[in-house]
């Protein structure tokens, strides 16, 4: 078990250290990204020579806690977080020898109301990015933010508006999409593919978007989209175009009742 761990002391050095070390270092290496779930324990690997980067999604960090006693400098501000293995220099007859931190450290991080435990390795990496996604309560709760004001219609427009933009909020849960192709009886000679699912929890709603391709010129009709096949449940369909002509897509958002689909 790791030992227990405390809020680190406001120090008066630790932001003038930190920024002297942003300024020493040469530019690092693109970050690599991880992500971590709350109200669990993540595994990491940090960099222990540049700064790494710890972002809340869709939040702010309100504190980072860790051990005191180690050399680790931490910043904070808004959604983003700044952790910094310090590097121990001996200066021997004019040889300096540079020491890297290799113990690991844990780190309690709070954002969106919820605690994310990470619990890091430092490593000879590249600086790493560590996403805090939201965990499902946050999800259901930050939905139901989103949609709860809005009649169903509204809701429906909404999600569509929001796929068909490429604009989802962090709060919609991707889910796997259907492989293959999928052919409709009302609509011979067309045919269907998932392009992505999400879940919108917390509203007991899913939505789906499919690349709609045919092979001859056509003029489609929402109502044909009412099939079984793409979901039970389905109670919205829009179409970004309703005339294509062979060899060209047009975009289907299919919103179904219920997360599970």
């Amino acid at each position: 078990m790791p030992k227990p761990t405390r809020r680190s002391p406001k120090r008066a050095g630790d932001t003038a250290l930190l920024a002297a070390v942003m300024v020493a270092l040469p530019t690092p290496a693109p970050a690599q990204t991880v992500m971590a779930l709350p109200d669990q324990t993540s595994t990491i690997r940090l960099s222990n020579r540049d700064i790494n980067h710890v972002v809340c999604e869709g939040g702010e960090i309100e504190d980072v806690r860790f051990s005191a006693e180690k050399a680790i400098a931490v910043e904070k501000a808004r959604s983003d977080a700044w952790i910094k293995f310090l590097v121990k220099e001996i200066d021997e007859l004019g040889a300096v020898t540079r020491s890297y931190v290799t113990t690991p450290s844990e780190f309690f991080v709070s954002c969106n109301g919820a605690i994310y435990t990470l619990y890091a390795e430092p490593s000879d990496i590249p600086a790493q990015t560590v996403t805090l996604a939201p965990g499902r309560p946050q999800r259901a709760k930050a939905n139901a933010d989103l949609l709860g004001p809005l009649v169903e219609e509204e809701r429906a427009v909404s999600i569509s508006l929001a796929m068909l933009q490429d604009r989802l909020p962090a709060s919609f849960a991707a889910v796997a999409p259907a492989s293959g192709t999928i052919a409709l009886p009302a609509l011979p000679g067309i045919e269907l593919t998932e392009r992505r699912r999400v879940a919108v929890e917390g509203a007991e709603l899913s939505a789906s978007e499919y690349l709609v391709s045919p092979a001859a010129s056509v003029t489609l009709d929402e109502r044909n989209f009412l099939d079984r096949s793409l979901g039970t449940n389905i109670f919205a369909v829009t179409l970004d175009r309703l005339v294509l002509k062979a060899g060209e897509t047009a975009r289907l958002v299919v919103i179904r009742r219920g997360e599970a689909q």
